[in-house]
């Protein structure tokens, strides 16, 4: 009986699923049809959609899911200590003294096996 109530659910998400997809495709669709309408009408005409798609989403497990993981990847970003601008200067700084160092290295390697090479060939 269980099983069978989920496969309901499934079928009846992924119903809903293929609804949104349908709208966001006219939507689109839509958009490039009315070009000689208004560029402001088809944008919001568009933007419609895609809202409308959204909700009809968020009613899915699968919505449900993501909307969950985009909460919680928010409150993760809200923890992040961000460096302040000094740091990041000076980070910046010394990556682009070591970016140039090994260059040069990489240079001089390049030269030397060029030499050696052409030593060796005559």
């Amino acid at each position: 009986m269980n099983s069978n109530v989920e496969t309901q659910g499934f079928k009846l998400d992924t119903l809903k699923l293929a609804v949104a997809l349908l709208i966001v495709i006219v939507a689109v669709a839509a958009f490039y049809i009315y070009v000689d309408q208004s560029l402001l009408y088809r944008v919001l005409g568009l933007l419609a959609g895609a809202g409308i798609a959204v909700a009809i989403a968020l009613q899915t497990d699968k919505g449900q899911q993501i909307f969950r993981y985009f909460q919680g990847a928010q409150i993760e970003v809200r923890k992040v200590v961000w460096p302040t601008r000094q740091e990041t200067v000076q980070t910046t700084i010394i990556v682009i003294l070591l970016v140039v160092l090994v260059a040069i290295i990489l240079w001089l390697l390049d030269m030397f096996l060029g030499w050696s090479i052409g030593t060796l060939m005559g």
